[in-house]
């Protein structure tokens, strides 16, 4: 962790994305109460703003043009902040609601059972106050949060943790998301397509919120590691660090399992449960098995009786033809390269693309969704619910991993988007060819759940 807290000090990450909680902040004020509880200087000792002074959105800009001495929410105290019992008082809202929540609380005991760890958490006023930030200008981000703190403590409770270690997992797990607040809510955006200093800012977000988190000064490495690792898996396939195995921390794995049980419930209104049963079962490489059988008895069959059956057919023939396209694609490209292009160094992404290809296509064989399949598949399902519904959420699996590949490229090696090489172009040319393939979800999806 040493190399990354060199790279992306706590200072540089508040001063590169400080703009955009600043935003937030100013923005928050116009319909929250926000006072100066000390007086804020710039970093040459220069007073911007006296003791008790009431923020508005129109200090936003005399805010952001200077360096500040110290975090700008030291300085800042604001109403209806965002306290423990708050906290609980909405997961327990979330049980009531929440189909997959009830099933959580019932499998360890109750409500109450489940919520236990929660009077653990640790909130000093800093983070306090972060959270009302993203509470009031953030909601989505707040509620994935709350939910992934359920799910974490629901996995640790079936593991057997100990209630303070649960209460720290609820902590780090509240807390996770809090880099987020440090970038633009527009790159999320499932229209909007990442540029390369976009892409490289947003993946950065898990270190700039471990560095929030130390920077607290209370929490326990424990924490600030969990926060770090949790957009890693288990097969090195994550980041920040493409850690892998044992390699990432205990708390930090029960993150990135719940971190993603809750991104598919957030985004998929339509059977969530079975897309991600059929995702955690096509990826077992990438979640630890210990926890992730804790979580496959809760998801369920949500096929209602009376499905219409002609969309499924049409959306199966439309991810068959999707994939038939990519795979097809990328084996013209690649007749082109060089002789031995795999032995070359410079073209990592390209040999990336042609192993995470391969695995997809031998597991859409096994599953019996392999493109060249599809006549095939079509007449032998003509009236069959069941199995033109886990067609398409195979279908669907697929597709989301073709995405994962092209958005791992464009992370792990940015250096192929200058076309430097022929191979670069190629991957390039495919990659944007993928994006098309489903342009409305890539970028979301992919950096939701990634």
């Amino acid at each position: 962790m040493s190399d990354i807290a060199a790279a992306l000090p706590a200072q540089q990450a508040a001063h590169e994305g400080g703009a955009h909680f600043l935003r937030a902040v100013t923005d928050m004020a116009e319909h929250r109460h926000v006072v100066t509880g000390a007086a804020i200087y710039t970093d040459n000792g220069v007073k911007l703003l006296d003791k008790r002074t009431r923020i508005d959105s129109r200090m936003y800009e005399r805010l952001v043009e200077h360096k500040l001495r110290d975090p700008v929410d030291q300085s800042l105290s604001v109403d209806d902040c965002v306290d423990v019992s708050g906290i609980a008082a909405r997961a327990v809202a979330q049980c009531e609601a929440t189909e997959l929540m009830r099933r959580l609380a019932q499998a360890v005991g109750g409500t109450q059972r489940l919520l236990a760890p929660v009077r653990k958490i640790m909130l000093p006023p800093q983070m306090a106050f972060k959270l009302t930030v993203m509470r009031e200008q953030r909601p989505e981000l707040f509620e994935h949060s709350l939910q992934m703190m359920l799910v974490a403590i629901y996995l640790a409770q079936k593991e057997g943790w100990d209630e303070h270690d649960c209460g720290l997992l609820a902590t780090a797990a509240l807390l996770h998301d809090v880099g987020m607040l440090y970038v633009d809510p527009a790159w999320i955006d499932a229209e909007h397509w990442l540029n390369g200093a976009e892409r490289r800012h947003l993946i950065a977000h898990s270190v700039t919120g471990m560095l929030i988190v130390r920077g607290a000064g209370c929490y326990p490495k424990a924490v600030e590691m969990a926060v770090l690792d949790h957009h890693e898996r288990m097969d090195g396939s994550g980041y920040p660090r493409g850690s892998r195995g044992d390699a990432i921390s205990k708390m930090g794995q029960v993150l990135l399992l719940a971190e993603v049980v809750s991104a598919f419930f957030d985004k998929f209104q339509d059977l969530p449960g079975q897309r991600l049963s059929l995702m955690l079962r096509m990826n077992y490489r990438c979640y630890p098995a210990h926890l992730v059988r804790h979580i496959l008895p809760l998801l369920y069959d949500e096929m209602a009786p009376g499905t219409p059956l002609p969309p499924l057919q049409a959306e199966v023939t439309h991810n068959l033809t999707a994939l038939s396209a990519a795979f097809q694609m990328w084996a013209e490209l690649s007749r082109q390269f060089p002789e031995h292009w795999q032995a070359m160094p410079d073209h990592q992404a390209a040999i990336f693309i042609e192993s995470g290809l391969g695995r997809m296509q031998n597991r859409l064989a096994d599953a019996g969704l392999h493109p060249h399949q599809q006549t095939e598949l079509l007449a032998s399902l003509p009236e069959d619910l069941p199995g033109m519904s886990e067609l398409a959420l195979v279908g669907r699996e697929a597709l989301w991993q073709l995405r994962s590949i092209v958005n791992a490229c464009l992370r792990r090696w940015p250096g192929t988007q200058e076309r430097t090489y022929a191979v670069d172009a190629a991957v390039m040319d495919w990659c944007e060819a993928c994006i098309q393939l489903d342009a409305g979800q890539a970028v979301k999806e992919a950096v939701g759940t990634a």
